[in-house]
This record gives C-alpha cells, sequence and structure tokens, in this order.
C-alpha cells in the first residue's frame, strides 16, 4: 500500500481523503499548508502527494514547484476552480493529475491507483536491458527526437518537457501518420484507468504544441474523432 501526503488548509477535506485512504489500506501524512508539505518532503519520502491549490503561507503551485526540486513524487492537484489556466500551470510543474473540488473520493482513489500502476510499469521498463537508441528525425534534422533517451531537440537545442508531454509526443511519433482517437491516446498514454475526460489530452496537447514551435505543425486535429501526428522520418 502506499504512503499518502495530504496536503490542504481545510481539515474536513483532509479528512475525508484520510478516511477513505486508510479503508484502501494506505497511510496518510497530513500537512496543513504549502509551507509544512515542502518541509515533509525534504524529510520523508511519500509514494504520491494529493495537494490544494489555494492555500496560506504557500500556495499549492509553488509548494509543487520546490517539491519538485527534491523529488519527482507524483502530485494529484486540487482545486476549487477548473479553469484551463490552472490545469496548464500544473501540467507545465509536473503534476500528474488535476482534480476539481467538489470530487468523489472513491474517484480520487481510482486516480491514485492509476498513477500508481503507471508508475509501476515505467519503473519495469527503465529495469529493463538497454537497448539501442532509437532516433527519429523530421525536416532534415530540424526536429529530431531520441525516443530510447526522451530527449528532444528543435534546430539542435535540446527541448525541456514534462515526463507526459514526453510520453504522449513519443507515443504520437511512434504511432505518426495514424489517426488516434482521444480514447486511444488516453488509454494508451494515461492508461486503460485513467479517470480524466478528454479535457485534460486536449490541455497536454496544446502545451505539446507550445513546446514544439515551429514544428506543431505535425499535430493535426481530427474534428469529432482526436488527433493525428504527420511526417515522414
Amino acid at each position: 500500500m502506499y504512503n499518502i501526503l495530504v496536503v490542504d488548509d481545510e481539515a474536513r477535506i483532509r479528512s475525508i481523503i484520510k478516511k477513505y485512504a486508510e479503508f484502501e489500506g494506505h497511510t496518510v501524512i497530513e500537512a496543513g499548508d504549502g509551507m509544512e508539505a515542502v518541509r515533509l518532503c525534504r524529510k520523508d519520502k511519500f509514494d504520491i502527494i494529493i495537494m490544494d491549490i489555494m492555500m496560506p503561507e504557500l500556495d499549492g503551485f509553488s509548494a509543487c514547484r520546490e517539491i519538485r526540486k527534491v523529488t519527482n513524487t507524483p502530485i494529484i492537484m486540487l482545486s476549487a476552480r477548473g479553469e484551463e489556466y490552472d490545469k496548464i500551470n500544473g501540467f507545465e510543474l509536473g503534476i500528474d493529475d488535476y482534480v476539481v473540488k467538489p470530487f468523489s473520493p472513491k474517484e480520487l482513489m481510482l486516480r491514485i491507483e492509476a498513477i500508481m500502476k503507471r508508475m509501476s510499469r515505467r519503473d519495469k521498463a527503465d529495469d529493463t536491458v538497454k537497448k539501442p537508441n532509437v532516433i527519429v528525425e523530421l525536416d532534415n534534422g530540424g526536429l529530431k527526437a531520441d525516443l530510447t533517451a526522451r530527449l528532444v531537440y528543435i534546430n539542435g537545442q535540446r527541448v525541456d518537457m514534462s515526463p507526459k508531454e514526453y510520453d504522449l509526443f513519443f507515443y504520437m511519433l511512434d504511432n505518426r501518420n495514424i489517426a488516434l482517437s482521444r480514447e486511444k491516446l488516453i488509454s494508451e498514454v494515461w492508461g486503460y484507468d485513467f479517470y480524466g475526460d478528454a479535457r485534460t489530452l486536449d490541455t497536454h496537447i496544446k502545451l505539446l504544441r507550445k513546446s514544439l514551435g515551429e514544428y506543431s505543425k505535425y499535430i493535426v486535429t481530427l474534428r469529432g474523432v482526436g488527433y493525428r501526428f504527420e511526417g515522414e522520418a
């Protein structure tokens, strides 16, 4: 089971999450603000963090930024607002999921399980025998991706992406010139047990296009279907 850090200035919210998490067999540590969360992450190790955005002392975004300096522990953001700006800001900071209040505690537990399963699969893949680097180049090398090392270069300059942007980009690149439905992308990139909606995918597509700059032209929107990455290596 998992060691979970729950960060929220509302004791009632922490209590509800703790009740359901402990029922599932997890251990829960509570923090009432972002400053306390950062201190705990510097001192202890957690399997996953559930953190509110609007908090005193240090808001969730700022706390996430500090936490990412010391650990890549998965983070689920909680917010009473569902604005796209908040989601984009969170995903750019490297959070793994975003849940809008009010939420279903049961669904939150399912999201935790989905994230931890993805982490487990990724860890197993990292432990496999190292394979020769798989490199894809488009536009005479203007866009270069090393799928094995998870590196992307645009006109010779390395581009930094969030972990999920890498996952999405490499999957689309590996399946270029194929129409990919939203459902297919969500199931393959987030996992069949991903409990989100298509808006999360669309937000990440927007972030990916921003990262690719002039080469965002390769990502074609298929209205009513999904997306296609067009291009010949």
